[in-house]
């Protein structure tokens, strides 16, 4: 019985430890970051850019929802462009993900205005950025690809947003923005070319 007794506060320590190291219970201080970092990017954008260089707004239509492989719905909108096209920022924001994704391949995850978080997919390249870094609104990211579960379609970007709630992210349509927010001519960006880096690189 005292050897039974003796156990018990250890084992309530490896319970302690395995559930401050287990990624539930991390998840939510995650969240409690982005809700603050979202708090700074409330205020609603007063313009957009087609996230695409040379696309305008006019060019737009949605697929929202639309059905997708494993009974995906889309949740995003997908412009299509010759392979290497600058991927610009829609909005001022953060950098907050740089990586890779299962299905969106090479993807940048941009909090910015609006409370939201933009979602650039398939990149062939990334911009010379780091997490963290502040980005304004046209700035380059990357450039267009077909990475992830795009590699048999023709290149395009994969464009999502997500709004951030106290509850977690809630997908909306970019297209309905877009078109209200940026320009109807597509923007070109003038002076050198931003220097860009392999994939392989990403943090």
């Amino acid at each position: 019985m005292n050897f039974r007794r003796s156990r018990r506060p250890l084992v309530w320590l490896l319970l302690l430890a395995l559930v401050a190291t287990s990624p539930w219970w991390s998840w939510p201080l995650r969240h409690i970051e982005l809700l603050a970092g979202a708090w700074r990017y409330r205020q609603q954008p007063k313009a957009m850019v087609v996230p695409v260089e040379g696309l305008a707004s006019t060019t737009l239509s949605s697929t929202w929802h639309a059905p997708r492989s494993g009974g995906r719905r889309h949740e995003g909108a997908d412009l299509f462009a010759k392979k290497g096209t600058p991927v610009v920022s829609a909005v001022n924001g953060q950098v907050w993900r740089m990586g890779q994704d299962r299905l969106g391949g090479q993807v940048v995850w941009v909090l910015g205005e609006g409370r939201t978080l933009y979602y650039y997919a398939h990149l062939d390249s990334f911009a010379d950025l780091r997490v963290g870094d502040h980005v304004k609104r046209g700035e380059v990211l990357g450039t267009v690809g077909n990475t992830g579960n795009a590699r048999t379609t023709p290149p395009h970007l994969h464009f999502g947003m997500y709004r951030v709630g106290w509850k977690g992210l809630r997908a909306v349509d970019p297209v309905p923005p877009l078109q209200r927010r940026a320009a109807a001519r597509p923007a070109h960006r003038e002076g050198a070319r931003p220097r860009l880096r392999p994939v392989t690189s990403a943090a």
